[in-house]
């Protein structure tokens, strides 16, 4: 179990688009807003979840062409956060007017996020403490996954608070934000070079 907690520790911290557009939301937008967020995504990961241990994950990505559009649409939403989190800190003031993601859009992101169900598919499947009942140990995964994913979660939502509240100028705002966004476009184009040449 604890080699579990580890692995789950691990794979939910390492930069992902979640956490990293948990940390732009929060520096480009604020507390409130990021909260909501975090919420949205909360529920998408959960529904991710269940999706892979339902095996209705499974099902839905064997058809190639659903595949491809969930990918298709995951790259651009992804691409499109980037964007919004990248000039939250401008001057441009039609982008600042727009409101940031919410509870939907957390979940929207979850469920095209190639690296929830990656991350989902890798601990339901693997890492086995309790073989004499599924049931009980897929129940247990759920409780230890959600117990390490909320604060690391809040733990980054707060750096980006943090990043975003400093006295910096708006220029180093903007970079830090662009840093944040830009960080988010390298997970994408690793997912595409995944896709092309996995």
């Amino acid at each position: 179990m604890l080699t579990f907690a580890a692995a789950v520790f691990f794979l939910i911290i390492t930069p992902g688009p979640g956490v990293l557009s948990t940390a732009g939301v929060g520096s480009g937008f604020g507390a409130a807003a990021g909260t909501r967020y975090v919420g949205g995504l909360f529920i998408g990961t959960n529904l991710v979840a269940l999706a892979v241990v339902s095996g209705l994950a499974a099902l839905l990505l064997a058809d190639t062409r659903l595949r491809t559009a969930l990918f298709v649409l995951s790259v651009a939403y992804l691409f499109y956060l980037a964007t919004r989190i990248a000039f939250a800190g401008s001057n441009l003031a039609f982008i600042e007017r727009q409101r940031p993601p919410g509870v939907l859009g957390g979940i929207a992101l979850q469920a095209i996020n190639p690296k929830a169900y990656a991350v989902n598919t890798t601990l339901f499947t693997g890492f086995s403490f309790l073989p004499q009942s599924l049931l009980a140990e897929t129940a247990l995964k759920f409780v230890i996954i959600n117990a390490i994913w909320v604060p690391i979660h809040f733990l980054w939502l707060w750096a980006g608070i943090r990043l975003g509240q400093l006295d910096l100028p708006r220029r180093m705002h903007m970079a830090i934000n662009g840093a944040m966004a830009v960080s988010m476009l390298l997970v994408v184009g690793l997912a595409v070079a995944a896709q092309v040449w996995g």
